[in-house]
């Protein structure tokens, strides 16, 4: 007996286990749907509740966007360059048309659409709008206005429009069809120029039939800042005009034009060609579109040659004013040979030196002469070390800081690797690439008194309501003394009233300057009867105000700097003379 009950009692100490155990289980498993259920709820209300409600308002609200105006780009004196011309975009609520056939028939016919396009597009189920043309002319939704049409919106998107068509195309780039800067100046600035839109709100019933009687929420537009940029759109358009005139007369592959103010670095002009017209923009032809946008004096690098002997022999007055032995004095006499040979290379000067043309030619004549051999020795003597240095001063192989997307460094070997008959190269403008900008801005930092700033094509930001903000010059480093500047600009004033610069001259003005030209190469081998030819200049010579940079690549025919580049120097400076009503000197 006692057995048997210790078995019972045993047997429901048992069972009231697996009871609890069983209870436990099914309390888990309450609390885990409900903490599920709870998750859910809290994921509903607090994380995805924004969500739903801009769902639920979507269906029973309506919005017409209201696009900002692009914020204006203008000259440096106020001149729109690019401004905005009022258009409309024209959208279609398919589930609110009450006759399709019909509004597709108005619709097709004042915007010139293919009508079965139209209603097509207006036919589609599943969407709650559809846009049926954009950038529409003014007048025509005025005519759209009038026919009433339920289901059919507009609103405005504006259109840019470019003053001057292909004039500064590379350099203000264009839009995309919505508005967005896409290339240039409009892509870098797109942050100021684009505003932020607003849009018009209104209650609509569940097809999206707009109720009458709804309370209409308007949110506006705020308008982008417009920028001033340091063009000078008069001196811009005969930067243009000669480098087409240059480039149909060379039959050149290209060519360009920087005009730059040599006290402040702001760019007066910017001009290439081949060119296209902004308000025409080619989006159609890829290749052709790609190689007319490019800003090639920013983005594109070439050998200077010639106009390079500027920056050598900057160094060498510069070091001689220090006291530097190796450097040579104004008045030393380099050796008349008309060739030096350096690690087994032999460099001669492009003039056969008869006559005894370069016989007894210091630094000022071998400027005039564009001799070779005598920057050879400048730049050996100076030494890898000394000579660097001042490649580094002047901006060769880094970017100026100019405020444009895609420039180039250009080339420079590494110091550890140059050898002799690579520096006795770099020396008269060979074994180096460089960007038309970076020769422009190192030229004018050598004969403005040694002042290298950072190059600027914005002068300013213009807000909506007209204030201006505008940026002080930034000085990014001081290369050489005011008595080299001095010196050197003299000795260049000679190259342009005495040397290989004559065809830039002006009477009754001083105008200083180097010619260039420089073989290109090709897979790495000199491609015969390829040039780039060019000019760099500037006036007043004791202290320059205007400094422009031509080159033209690729002439047909004459193709020295002298012949081709010079004269278009010369036409630029005298407009720039009329333009700004320049007296001569007395």
């Amino acid at each position: 007996m006692r057995i048997k009950n210790r078995i019972k009692m045993q047997g429901e100490g048992f069972s009231l286990t697996v009871l609890q155990k069983r209870l436990l289980s099914v309390s888990l498993a309450i609390a885990f749907i409900f903490c599920v259920i709870a998750g859910r709820f809290f994921y509903i209300q607090a994380i995805w509740g924004g969500a739903l409600v801009i769902r639920a308002s979507d269906q029973w609200n309506r919005e017409v966007p209201v696009i900002a105006a692009r914020g204006k780009i203008y000259d440096r004196d106020g001149d729109v360059l690019a401004g905005n011309k009022n258009t409309y975009s024209v959208f279609v609520r398919p589930a609110a048309v009450e006759d399709k056939q019909y509004c597709a028939d108005i619709l097709a016919g004042i915007f010139s659409l293919d009508g079965q396009e139209v209603l097509s597009k207006i036919s589609r189920t599943g969407v709650s709008e559809v846009t049926v043309t954009t950038h529409a002319d003014g007048d025509k939704v005025k005519q759209l206005a009038e026919y009433g049409l339920s289901g059919v919106y507009f609103s405005r998107d504006n259109t840019r429009v470019y003053t001057y068509g292909e004039a500064l195309c590379q350099v203000l780039g264009f839009t995309s069809t919505d508005g967005t800067g896409i290339s240039g100046l409009e892509k870098y600035y797109n942050y100021l120029l684009s505003g932020e839109n607003g849009e018009i709100l209104y209650a609509t019933d569940i097809i999206g039939i707009e109720r009458e009687g709804a309370a209409i929420v308007y949110s506006p537009a705020q308008d982008g800042s417009g920028i001033m940029l340091t063009i000078d759109s008069e001196i811009q358009l005969s930067a243009e005009e000669a480098v087409r005139r240059v480039y149909a007369s060379s039959g050149a592959k290209a060519a360009s034009c920087i005009v730059l103010d040599p006290q402040t670095f702001e760019v007066l002009a910017l001009a290439n060609y081949p060119s296209y017209n902004l308000n025409d923009v080619p989006r159609g032809d890829t290749e052709k579109l790609n190689d007319y946008s490019r800003n090639r004096l920013v983005v594109d690098i070439y050998e200077p040659g010639s106009t390079f002997k500027i920056i050598t022999a900057a160094a060498d007055l510069e070091e001689y004013l220090r006291g530097n032995t190796a450097a040579f004095s104004p008045q030393h006499v380099f050796s008349s040979s008309r060739t030096r040979s350096v690690d087994g290379t032999t460099i001669k000067c492009w003039s056969d030196h008869k006559n005894g043309k370069h016989t007894n030619q210091n630094l000022a004549l071998a400027l005039n002469n564009s001799c070779n051999p005598c920057f050879t020795d400048i730049a050996l003597s100076l030494g890898k070390d000394t000579f660097y240095s001042y490649l580094s001063a002047f901006g060769f192989g880094n970017v100026t800081g100019i405020d444009f997307s895609g420039e180039a460094a250009g080339m420079l070997l590494p110091q550890s690797m140059v050898k002799n008959c690579d520096l006795a190269r770099i020396g008269f403008g060979q074994t180096v690439a460089v960007t038309g900008l970076q020769l422009a801005c190192a030229a004018a930092a050598a004969v403005n008194g040694g002042n290298y700033y950072v190059p600027r094509l914005v002068r300013g930001i213009v807000s909506p309501d007209g204030q201006k903000q505008l940026f002080a010059p930034v000085l990014k480093n001081k290369v050489i003394s005011e008595e080299a500047s001095r010196m050197l600009a003299e000795m260049l004033e000679g190259v342009v009233s005495d040397g290989s610069g004559k065809k830039a001259y002006i009477e009754g003005y001083k105008v200083g300057g180097k010619t260039g030209t420089a073989q290109k190469y090709e897979n790495g081998r000199i491609a015969a009867g390829k040039y780039v030819s060019s000019f760099v200049g500037f006036f007043p010579s004791d202290e320059p105000r205007y400094l422009a940079l031509i080159t033209v690549d690729e002439p047909q025919g004459t193709y020295y700097g002298s012949a081709v580049a010079a004269p278009v120097a010369k036409e630029i400076f005298e407009d720039i003379i009329a333009i700004k009503n320049i007296r001569p000197y007395e």
